[in-house]
């Protein structure tokens, strides 16, 4: 049953088509790597790029060879300009198109979700951590840089509302998500953090993890 029929019940579950999660070892070893190469001060490469993207690319392939759900296509497509905003943010003078790039992203997670159950009452705490923080970030941007990080914010609170009520792995991506994107608008535009790097690609390759696995997961209906 397709999660936006109409008439799905607000209580439904997800069931789990379980991949195979050796499949999932090229996106350990891609995160081990970073981790283990990155020196922090280094100018940007595109040995840097490459091994800061790789991660995000090995499950993209990962849901290529495992996942027959035709949304995973769209979650495809979302994790390359994932990819491609990774490599544009190592260099300034390419930020806005990060940002560009990290917007379809979140519009393509968006749609993966669904609408359905719409469940508004979630969008309250979301915009009580986000229109404070919002409001206190503006005074901190370049004038050039506020419509865009306004545009991807929005989408990134909506991504946020439908990754809650989508449930299941997609909950906890969509958070974990948010958070990364928090602790880095801190550590760029307010004040360094200490380890404000390692924090922020630690919870953002787990937030892409967790978004994956949930092209696994189809509406079940609860009946007990």
């Amino acid at each position: 049953m397709d999660t936006r029929k109409e008439g799905l019940p607000r209580n439904a579950r997800f069931s789990a088509q379980q991949p195979c999660l050796a499949s999932l070892t090229p996106f350990f070893l891609a995160c081990a790597a970073y981790f283990l190469l990155w020196v922090p001060g280094d100018p940007p490469s595109w040995v840097g790029a490459l091994v800061k993207c790789l991660p995000v690319l090995s499950l993209a392939g990962f849901l290529r060879t495992s996942s027959g759900r035709a949304r995973s296509a769209a979650l495809q497509v979302a994790l390359l300009f994932s990819a491609l905003g990774d490599i544009c943010l190592i260099w300034p003078q390419a930020f806005l198109y990060g940002v560009l790039a990290f917007t379809q992203a979140q519009l393509l997670y968006i749609w993966v979700f669904g609408l359905r159950p719409l469940q508004p009452g979630l969008l309250l705490p979301v915009l009580l951590v986000f229109l404070p923080f919002s409001g206190f970030l503006l005074p901190h941007l370049q004038p050039r840089t506020v419509l865009p990080l306004a545009a991807y914010s929005l989408s990134l609170a909506t991504m946020l509302w439908r990754g809650l009520a989508r449930g299941g792995s997609a909950r906890w991506g969509a958070v974990l998500f948010a958070l990364s994107d928090t602790v880095l608008a801190w550590d760029t535009f307010i004040r360094p953090l200490a380890h404000g790097r390692l924090l922020v690609m630690a919870t953002y390759y787990a937030a892409q993890l967790l978004i994956t696995l949930s092209a696994f997961q189809g509406p079940r209906l609860k009946t007990s």
